[in-house]
């Protein structure tokens, strides 16, 4: 695992090409293969984004579209981030997230979802389908995932009626999981099943933002059944997803493979290698967590969550590309040291002040660490494809 990750430092400050020229040959040979069985995208968005795609010029590129999707998901978290900075917007006698927030947030996030289901129908509709498309993709999804969990937050919040921040953590972390999961499952198979969750989430999603500028958050306050508020609702419905339907069929997808003897790695560990970074960025930040002498999460959840959201990305992305070029996935992320060293010294007693400075700095460090990764990795691929990442030209065209 050192050896690894020296490696990976070396690689780093030699020239900034995470990836290597054995994967580069891995992309080459790589064909794209995928499963979706869910009656909702199969019969309901399916054919509505083959509509909706019909829309689009052919000389728009499919990159450009997943961009623009990501984009208006970040927004929609700066946006809910200003109104409601710190979670208590949705709680009783604070001030609310005014109702037009909840319609332009509802909006926008059905866009996204539609923009994210017609790139690659985009792509074939213009024979411009190349790996790097689906890893921008994928690996985009990857960092919206921590966007997504925090900005529905709001509609509840902290407080008597809403949800703690540590539990919201936890559910971020169950969202984050199910997602590696279907990432494992095509690192072990060589086939995406994509999980059913998704869809209904984002339908789910973009639904109650609307229903909430309709209602107000004080809809939310009343139970749902008996003693059952919404806010228990929220948080069964996220549980409930990944433990009866995401984690089984990938379990159920896992062991078919196994019987047909299709599996590319044999051995247990080599399989589960992917889950190691993950788990460790779990038990690191939920150390800090338990640890921390002045309540990190309370103080700063929003940063938090995203410093973990963001780790969690570069995490995956190296996942998806060792997945999509055949190499063995790394055991150990370089954003691990830092975190691990900034437990240390949580550990040894700081005054708060200070742990909040390490936060925003290891936060910031994660940030722009993922981006130059992102940048740099679609820049060599682009290179090695010869091709514009947001444009339909040839290099050699011009």
């Amino acid at each position: 695992v050192a050896a690894e990750w020296a490696l990976g430092v070396r690689v780093v400050m030699a020239g900034y090409e995470y990836v290597s020229p054995e994967q580069l040959a891995g992309f080459d040979k790589y064909k794209y293969s995928a499963v979706d069985t869910n009656p909702l995208s199969l019969y309901v968005m399916h054919p509505f984004w083959n509509t909706i795609v019909k829309v689009f010029p052919t000389w728009l590129a499919p990159n450009l579209i997943t961009f623009s999707g990501f984009l208006l998901v970040v927004f929609n978290f700066l946006l809910m981030a200003y109104f409601d900075p710190d979670f208590y917007a949705s709680a009783p006698g604070y001030k609310h997230v005014p109702d037009w927030v909840w319609i332009v947030v509802g909006v926008l996030n059905f866009i996204a979802y539609t923009l994210d289901g017609v790139d690659g129908k985009q792509a074939r509709r213009t024979n411009s389908s190349t790996p790097l498309g689906e890893l921008f993709d994928h690996g985009l999804d990857s960092w919206s995932c921590v966007y997504f969990v925090v900005t529905v937050y709001s509609i509840f919040g902290r407080g008597p009626s809403g949800v703690s921040v540590f539990v919201l953590y936890l559910l971020l972390w169950v969202v984050l999981f199910s997602f590696i999961l279907s990432h494992w499952e095509k690192y072990n198979t060589g086939i995406l099943f994509l999980p059913w969750g998704y869809d209904i989430s984002q339908v789910t999603i973009s639904f109650v933002y609307i229903v909430t500028a309709i209602v107000g958050v004080e809809a939310w306050y009343e139970p749902f059944l008996f003693n059952f508020l919404y806010r228990d609702l929220f948080t069964a419905m996220i549980i409930g997803c990944a433990l009866c339907v995401t984690l089984p069929m990938s379990l159920l997808n896992f062991f078919r493979s196994y019987k047909n003897n299709t599996l590319k790695y044999n051995s247990v560990y080599e399989a589960m290698v992917p889950f190691f970074s993950p788990c460790l960025l779990f038990i690191l930040s939920t150390a800090w967590i338990l640890q921390s002498p002045s309540d990190i999460l309370e103080l700063h959840p929003r940063v938090f969550y995203f410093m973990v959201g963001t780790a969690f990305a570069n995490i995956t992305c190296q996942l998806i590309v060792c997945q999509m070029s055949s190499t063995r996935c790394p055991s150990l992320n370089w954003f691990l040291v830092p975190l691990f060293l900034v437990v240390l010294v949580v550990n040894l007693g700081i005054a708060s002040y200070v742990e909040s400075i390490l936060l925003y700095t290891l936060t910031a460090v994660f940030t722009l660490a993922h981006i130059h990764y992102g940048v740099r990795v679609v820049k060599q691929l682009s290179s090695h494809f010869q091709i514009y990442p947001f444009s339909l030209r040839k290099p050699n065209s011009d």
